[in-house]
């Protein structure tokens, strides 16, 4: 109602429009759009103004403009329109991002206004490439020309008191459905893995929160290491690539997963966690060079006491193997055989294989369900919500969708178990024996004492 009511008052108050209804399909347009036009002219009292063409599915106003409807399969009448001003896509989750490319480039008219696209549209999935274009956190615009309006029923003048009990009825009785299709917030698509609804809860609950703050680490790089006195925190809310949910707390230990950039992910990832509650702290998520992933995994494993960091390894062991010249030796390790001595050893990093994968996501899938509340980054939630069972049986990212972060975050939960996971006590009494300069380390740092007790758990 709102965006018909628009498109009339602008051809009957402006002079040179010519604007485009568009719906996929033309025959859904004659009972909705075009009529309701139709029924907006009568409401406003514009009916003499106005000659309507039932058969071509025209309305044109005495001042010249018109409001022109078509469908995207009407392939023909699509051909022969042009100077088109403005465009309003009723139910826009129908048409596919490639269609919205050809209308853009046909908004080219003259006109005594502003040209603009309309996209009007019910609850989608998260992954729909409109909010992926358009939408970001708290239904703010992604892009600067552009305006998000979310609205419920809550704020339809309209319905009465008992239509709008009715509604909230739902509440009680199915949480998802009065989630989604109450509140407006957006859905799932098929089978996923995580569950659903708990994850849309939280993700609902998370539009009205932002990180503690969003950057990068900036350092100086000297005799090709990173000098760790010169670590420090760069803030970016525009193009950070880390978000800081939680900072480090004194003395706790922390440990952070990353997935590398392979097959089907194009980016780099990090998941840092609180090893004593299990929240989530910091999130890394960036189209690298390996080499500068390294850096930052490096810098966040600083900032973070120290942490225990678990990078995969399957398409490439330079991550790991970078962290070990840059000097960082609290990383996760791995149970390997020798091909010929048959004898057991380790080696650094995370390898996702036909065992762990499986293992590694069921325990991240039970976290969410029994504790979404350390859950914190949207980004990550919403691809627990595009990450399905394929017809094979096996859990991964819808096509066309990411499971990178979801990937760094199961590492994380799994490596969780190579670390203390217990707070600092106040006092440690730490033994006699010790060397002074050791014991005098291990007093006024804490991260140094986190990896000393995990090596040492008898002292815990």
């Amino acid at each position: 109602m709102f965006a018909a009511q628009k498109v009339v008052r602008r051809v009957a108050g402006r002079r040179k429009h010519r604007i485009l209804v568009v719906r996929k399909v033309a025959k859904t347009l004659r009972e909705s759009c075009f009529a309701l036009a139709r029924g907006v002219i009568s409401d406003f009292g514009l009916t003499n103004l106005f000659r309507v063409n039932k058969s071509d599915m025209t309305i044109r106003h005495a001042n010249g403009n018109e409001i022109i409807f078509a469908g995207l399969d009407d392939v023909e009448k699509l051909k022969s329109i042009y100077n088109i001003t403005s465009i309003w896509i009723e139910e826009a989750s129908e048409i596919e991002d490639t269609d919205f490319r050809q209308l853009d480039i046909r908004l080219r008219g003259e006109s005594d206004s502003y040209k603009q696209i309309i996209l009007s549209l019910n609850p989608v999935y998260h992954g729909h490439w409109i909010l992926q274009e358009f939408v970001g956190p708290n239904w703010t615009a992604k892009k600067p020309n552009t305006t998000v309006h979310h609205s419920t029923f809550k704020d339809n003048r309209f319905l009465d008191e008992e239509q709008k009990e009715v509604l909230e009825a739902f509440k009680d009785v199915d949480e998802y459905y009065y989630t989604v299709y109450c509140l407006g917030e957006p859905g799932v698509l098929g089978k996923t893995i995580f569950p659903a609804k708990i994850v849309s809860e939280r993700i609902a609950y998370l539009r009205n929160k932002k990180p503690l703050k969003r950057g990068f680490f900036a350092y100086e790089y000297e005799d090709e290491k990173i000098v760790d006195s010169s670590i420090k925190w760069v803030d970016d809310w525009e193009t950070g690539y880390i978000a800081i949910y939680e900072e480090p707390k004194r003395g706790y230990p922390y440990v952070i997963g990353g997935d590398t950039a392979g097959d089907g992910s194009d980016n780099f990832t990090g998941q840092a966690l609180n090893n004593v509650t299990g929240n989530q702290a910091a999130v890394l998520k960036h189209q690298f060079d390996e080499d500068l992933y390294t850096r930052q995994i490096y810098c966040l494993g600083k900032h973070y006491n120290q942490a225990l960091e678990a990078i995969e390894t399957n398409f490439s062991t330079f991550p790991v193997k970078e962290l070990q010249r840059l000097g960082y030796w609290h990383q996760f390790k791995r149970e390997a055989i020798d091909e010929i001595s048959k004898k057991k050893y380790h080696k650094y990093g995370f390898q996702t294989t036909k065992l762990s994968r499986p293992l590694i996501i069921a325990r991240l899938v039970q976290a969410v369900r029994e504790h979404p509340e350390l859950f914190n980054d949207i980004a990550t939630l919403e691809e627990m919500l595009t990450f399905v069972r394929n017809e094979k049986g096996k859990a991964e990212a819808q096509e066309g969708k990411h499971d990178d972060l979801i990937l760094g975050l199961a590492i994380a939960h799994y490596a969780r178990g190579q670390e203390i996971d217990n707070p600092p006590a106040e006092k440690i009494a730490l033994p006699e024996t010790l060397p002074p300069d050791l014991r005098r380390d291990l007093e006024a740092d804490p991260a140094a004492l986190a990896h000393w007790l995990s090596q040492h758990k008898k002292y815990n």
